[in-house]
């Protein structure tokens, strides 16, 4: 018989093999200082590769397929007016004067002046005296009904593929605009180059105010769960360490394109979250451990054996679900999973070599201030007082008491669930254009652009004719499509603008709307299926709807087409992923059912929140008239990845109980009881970070870490306590059923504890 107050490491146990993560562990455990030179390297090979991110970052998406837009696009790239001119519109205003008042015609002539002087920097800038004195039309667009506003077209000198060099001159361009503001005379600026530096600045703002909100934040939460300060350190060691590896090597990445300046917040609220998360798990085994009398070496061999194979599993989980991204084809999304994927894979590799180093290094100073003495003593009062926590502890009872009635506490939580999701299915998807900004010069400038002109002038809806211009029906089908439009109030004067070799026309048009809105993207598939096959019916000619507002529609579009192919990919790897490592259909199925409810819940509140209007002040929140395209798509598949962190951590610790006492409902309430205040933990830092994010002042940062944030929250709570055990009661052993015809599978279960690891005491059967 074995003495059950001798250390368990002690006796005769079973080594992991080197493949195995406990193997692995326990090596780097062995040798920690070889491990700590490796990451210093990564490190610094990571530091300097970060210092080239910026010149990578744009605010601008492309798509990798070929839509209409795209198509007519190229068009005007290979025959007409070559790459697309980067543009600016200044705006002079003024309350009390009128285009007429010479000081205000000076004002607007020194500004252009000024504007041409600076470095052949600017092309051209055209002022509305000089349109109207060489008569042509378009000088009536330049100038406001009231003719107290008036607006100078500035194109530089570059391309829009030039736009990231140009950025760089932004600040002194803006200076020259505003400088002559004064004596009651307004001057401002909004277009590419400002908006794109007016959303990058305020980005970097808001994740440095995230950040100095987290990381205290986090800290107390790590306190009170572990109860020692030097604990502490090692979760807020991997999340910084991921963070900075995953900048590195997205900054190599952005060497061959371009990235989306969001893409330093994702990295940043995955490395935290994940990166924590991840280590908390791993740390808290291995206390538990050390408590149950293993040597150090044993006791992160033991963790490494389970907690770090479950965060495998989870990570992997992770990572193919934001892989999932990738299927859609935009840049924006591209951007947002590469820097998602490599923070996650930049935690894994620090969870599996890094934090069983640094344990290997602390040791028992973990626990300090605290200092615990492991011996035979200790060792038994702790046991008999983890047998009585399993019976008796808070989360034990919570799962007793559900799996006593699961029939009423699993309608009950389905029904929260999906009372929560139906708001979701009045969900409209569309994109935070400037007027989403905080109130600064580039959000006036816009406003009065809208207001006395047109806001769809910054980004023209441009309709491409490829055909011979000198064929009268070719003629003919213009002039349709322009006496259409005049009957539209949507739009604005149309120009024509033909190409030298008299074969390709640029038909220009402002919208009203902003580009961005659902009444601009409206318009557009008008255009497509109503007006241009009408007017250019019979016509010898090619006819593509392109330009700002058109790219929006072609983006809302492929989001929409791309969601289900997204939502197949992800659930089928998850639940492939979740068979291999519980082999249990039921398992696989029931996880990904569950997260469904929670994500789908997170979509209602979104849409319930944001879009509808309701509580939005009370968190200090914008109300829009749509959800951010990629929002809810990024949602699932993080969200998805991130759920089943606590998924797999909670059942690993049932089924490694189940696989000792063959009692499904005890081991449900001992998985629930030795993870609970973990999982608890670790959903609280992250339902924080993602919080911290819905501070910011950028309203897709708002909605996506309010979206977050809730599923998180759902998924821990009602989730993980209610419809888990609910679930596991009413489904008995059928939980754990594999078909025959599977059982073939590799059994990649995660690892029981070593031989001699006492297990709680059993209760009477289920």
């Amino acid at each position: 018989m074995i003495n059950h107050l001798t250390p368990p490491s002690r006796q005769p146990r079973a080594r992991a093999p080197w493949r195995s993560t406990a193997g692995l562990a326990r090596a780097c455990a062995r040798h920690p200082w070889r491990v700590f030179s490796l990451w210093l390297i990564v490190l610094a090979l990571a530091f300097v590769s970060a210092s080239s991110l910026g010149n990578a970052l744009t605010s601008s998406s492309d798509f990798t397929g070929n839509p209409e837009s795209e198509q007519g696009a190229q068009l005007l790239h290979d025959r007409h007016r070559g790459p697309r001119p980067v543009t600016e519109t200044v705006i002079v205003h003024s309350a009390t004067r009128t285009v007429d008042d010479p000081a205000f015609k000076a004002v607007v002539g020194q500004t252009a002046a000024d504007l041409l002087a600076m470095n052949g920097l600017i092309k051209s800038a055209p002022t509305y005296y000089e349109a109207a004195a060489a008569g042509m039309p378009q000088a009536s667009t330049m100038v406001s009904a009231d003719r107290h506003a008036t607006i100078i077209p500035v194109t530089f000198v570059g391309t829009f593929d030039d736009v990231k060099e140009i950025s760089k001159h932004v600040d002194d361009y803006i200076r020259t605009v505003t400088k002559h503001t004064g004596n009651g005379i307004e001057v401002l600026t909004v277009g590419d180059g400002s908006v794109n530096q007016a959303f990058t600045e305020i980005s970097s703002d808001d994740l440095a105010r995230a950040e100095m909100i987290n990381l205290p934040l986090a800290v107390l939460v790590l306190i009170v769960v572990f109860g020692a300060l030097v604990a502490v350190s090692v979760p807020l060691v991997l999340a910084i360490v991921s963070i900075i590896v995953a900048i590195g090597l997205t900054a190599i990445v952005g060497r061959f394109t371009d990235l989306s300046f969001y893409v330093v917040n994702m990295i940043t609220m995955i490395g935290l979250a994940v990166g924590i998360d991840y280590t908390l798990f791993i740390v808290s085994r291995y206390r538990e451990e050390r408590r149950r009398g293993h040597v150090k070496l044993d006791a992160i061999e033991i963790a490494g054996g389970t907690a770090t194979k479950a965060v495998l599993f989870s990570g992997t989980t992770v990572v193919l679900a934001l892989l999932g991204m990738f299927l859609i084809p935009l840049t924006i999304f591209h951007s947002l999973g590469a820097g998602a994927v490599l923070a996650a894979v930049a935690a894994i590799a620090g969870t599996l070599t890094l934090v069983p180093a640094l344990l290997g290094l602390l040791g028992d100073r973990i626990d300090w201030p605290r200092h615990y003495r492991y011996d035979a003593a200790v060792i038994a009062k702790e046991r008999a007082r983890e047998r009585e926590t399993y019976h008796h502890g808070l989360w034990g009872v919570i799962a007793r008491g559900v799996m006593a009635r699961p029939v009423i506490f699993a309608i009950l939580a389905v029904a929260l669930l999906g009372a929560a999701t139906v708001p979701y299915f009045g969900i409209k998807r569309g994109s935070a254009g400037i007027e989403t900004l905080p109130p600064g010069d580039v959000k006036t400038a816009y406003e009065l652009l809208a207001r006395d002109f047109a806001a769809g002038m910054l980004a023209p809806v441009e309709v491409v004719v490829d055909g011979r211009l000198d064929d009268p029906t070719v003629q003919t089908g213009i002039s349709r499509f322009k006496e259409a439009l005049a009957k539209d109030s949507r739009f604005g004067p149309l120009t024509v603008e033909p190409n030298k070799a008299g074969d390709l026309a640029l038909l220009s048009t402002p919208l009203k709307p902003e580009a961005s809105s659902s009444q601009a993207t409206d318009a557009i598939w008008h255009l497509r299926d109503d007006v241009v096959p009408q007017a250019f019916a019979g016509v010898p000619a090619k006819v593509y709807v392109s330009g700002g507002p058109a790219f929006n529609a072609d983006y809302f579009h492929i989001v929409d087409t791309s969601t289900p192919i997204v939502f197949a990919f992800v659930l089928g790897l998850s639940f492939i992923l979740l068979l291999l490592a519980f082999r249990s259909v039921v398992i696989s199925a029931k996880a990904i059912l569950m997260n469904l409810l929670s994500v789908g819940a997170s979509y209602g509140l979104l849409v319930l929140v944001f879009q509808k209007g309701y509580g939005h002040k009370l968190f200090g929140f914008q109300e829009v008239p749509t959800i951010e395209a990629w929002v809810p798509i990024f949602l699932f598949c993080v969200l998805f990845g991130l759920s089943m962190d606590y998924h797999v951590f909670l059942l690993s610790r049932i089924r490694e109980h189940f696989d000792q006492s063959h009692r499904n409902k005890e081991s449900v309430a001992v998985g629930l009881q030795a993870t609970g205040r973990i999982i608890t933990g670790a959903a609280l830092i992250m339902v924080l970070v993602f919080a911290s994010f819905a501070t910011a002042r950028l309203v897709a940062f708002q909605q996506m870490g309010f979206g977050m944030a809730v599923a998180v929250l759902l998924d821990a709570t009602i989730v993980r306590s209610i419809l888990v055990p609910a679930a596991m009661a009413l489904l008995g052993t059928l939980n754990w059923y594999l078909p025959h015809w599977l059982r073939w599978l590799p059994d990649l279960r995660i690892e029981a504890p070593a031989p001699g690891a006492p297990a709680p005491e059993a209760t009477p059967a289920d």
